[in-house]
């Protein structure tokens, strides 16, 4: 009885949670759209990063949104996964278009830390981890399929 109050419990305290943090987060984010909009004077490459940033916080916002399963532990997953995708994205779009060597060093932790964190929620309950594959930096590379993708090998040893 006590493992179905906890689980009930649970399960209402998750959706209160959706209730009263995804309406404030939209919000939030329509509002950040509407205090920044495309500068005239910006950039083309400035205004190719606010685009693609915006793309990426949309997708995030969206998927963040996940229905509710009753599994509060998948649940967690469903939300967290665009959260730290969403971060993963912003931090490309940094690579792509950033010119400041720290921050650039912090975009590609941000990149493995995040995508190490995303595996080990899904493998953590019970779903298999997606195989990682190189991030593009590049606009022209970031519309290509990954197959044509060729990274250079991690090892310092001579290829034959």
């Amino acid at each position: 009885m006590l493992r179905f109050l906890r689980a009930s419990f649970g399960m209402i305290f998750l959706r209160a949670l959706f209730t009263l943090a995804i309406p404030p987060l939209v919000l939030a984010h329509e509002a950040h759209l509407a205090s920044h909009p495309a500068s005239a004077t910006a950039s083309p490459e400035e205004d190719a990063f606010l685009r693609e940033n915006e793309a990426a916080m949309t997708k995030m916002m969206d998927g963040m949104a996940a229905r509710p399963t009753g599994d509060i532990d998948r649940d967690f997953v469903a939300m967290m996964t665009p959260h730290h995708q969403g971060a993963i994205d912003m931090a490309v779009i940094e690579l792509r278009y950033g010119k400041n060597e720290q921050l650039r060093r912090i975009a590609q932790e941000i990149v493995v830390d995040q995508m190490q964190e995303i595996a080990a929620m899904k493998l953590a309950i019970g779903e298999a981890a997606d195989a990682s594959q190189p991030a593009p930096t590049e606009p022209a590379l970031a519309s290509e399929p990954a197959e044509h993708h060729h990274p250079m090998p991690m090892s310092t040893e001579r290829q034959n």
